[in-house]
């Protein structure tokens, strides 16, 4: 599938996600809940909604240190920041590729390449701590796990969940920990269908392997951890200050839940900055607790909106600061 199909179909979704969130609701509804809230206490939301930008550099350090110990923390979270903007402007995740590119524009030590593997292990630590939390969010006893979430129930999507973290930190370790097998498998298997790329592909792996060194100390694994779970408790108590700020009256754990439930609806491919899967998650999480189906649509939108502008405008300065383009970064991925 080519990347312009990949970003219509993923807009095609965003559109009809939309409209189907929105179909039963009227602005004029959604707008006067959105005035007569607790509009300081918005303002407090957002400001909190944006630290999650400076954790994630602080645990992206941690997982480069192996590779390259020295990064200025000042380049992490520009080039997170720049990752940001560019996966909330631009389709199907580019800014995975931006943020790992960008890096390597602040500092040559960190070859495209291990950037992309230390990303990956950033991602699967965000799906095991999500998963642990929104476990803890189904065992509050204000929400039952036989609860239906779509056509499965919350224990069923936790399980399912579960077990693909699993596999994720499986696969991770085996390149962590025996790096050599993996470039010899990879290379010789390029060989045997392609000898003309085999160098190319032994230094890819041999580049992203690298990028997995942070899973082979106990000690910075479990800093990982912390950094990540820091991150979500933080992401939460957003989430939890638009709650209030709306007056909706559900526990705590709601925006744990809530968190959960966006996450695994933004890993499917939509538009740029997830419009449409962000509001249609949030609604069917929120309706789980009794919350009105216009309250909910109102905080999923007003959360978005207000979440998503600060670090756009950042991420964008930097990016033009940068002198960065997103063909150059296509260039560095292969076309991908």
């Amino acid at each position: 599938m080519t990347r312009s199909l990949r970003a219509a179909l993923g807009i095609l979704l965003s559109v009809g996600l939309l409209y189907w969130t929105l179909r039963n609701e009227r602005w004029t509804d959604i707008w006067a809940t959105l005035r007569d809230s607790d509009l300081p206490l918005w303002a407090v939301a957002t400001i909190v909604s944006q630290l999650i930008f400076p954790l994630r550099a602080l645990r992206w350090r941690v997982i480069l240190h192996p590779l390259a110990p020295n990064v200025p923390l000042g380049a992490l979270w520009r080039a997170t920041a720049i990752g940001m903007m560019v996966n909330n402007v631009l389709p199907a995740r580019a800014g995975e590729l931006a943020r790992a590119y960008a890096i390597g524009r602040y500092d040559p030590q960190v070859p495209f390449t291990a950037a992309l593997g230390s990303l990956a292990v950033d991602r699967t630590f965000d799906a095991a701590v999500l998963v642990m939390l929104l476990a803890l969010a189904a065992l509050d006893p204000a929400f039952g796990t036989a609860t239906a979430l779509g056509d499965r129930t919350i224990g069923a999507v936790v399980a399912t969940s579960t077990l693909l973290v699993v596999a994720a930190f499986t696969v991770l370790a085996v390149g962590a920990f025996a790096p050599a097998r993996v470039v010899a498998l990879g290379s010789g298997m390029v060989r045997t269908l392609r000898p003309a790329w085999e160098p190319r592909v032994r230094l890819l792996i041999t580049n992203v392997t690298n990028g997995l060194g942070v899973l082979r100390d106990p000690a910075r694994f479990a800093s990982v951890f912390a950094w990540t779970l820091a991150h979500w408790l933080t992401n939460a108590a957003a989430f939890w200050l638009g709650f209030k700020a709306l007056g909706l009256e559900v526990p705590m754990s709601a925006a744990l839940l809530v968190q959960g439930v966006i996450a695994i609806g933004v890993s499917i491919p939509s538009s740029p900055g997830f419009f449409g899967v962000f509001e249609i998650a949030g609604k069917t999480a929120l309706v789980l607790y009794g919350v009105a189906e216009t309250d909910a649509v109102s905080w999923a939108l007003g959360f978005h909106i207000l979440s998503f502008i600060p670090i756009t405008l950042i991420g964008a300065w930097y990016f033009i600061r940068l002198g960065m383009s997103m063909g150059a970064v296509r260039e560095a991925s292969g076309g991908t």
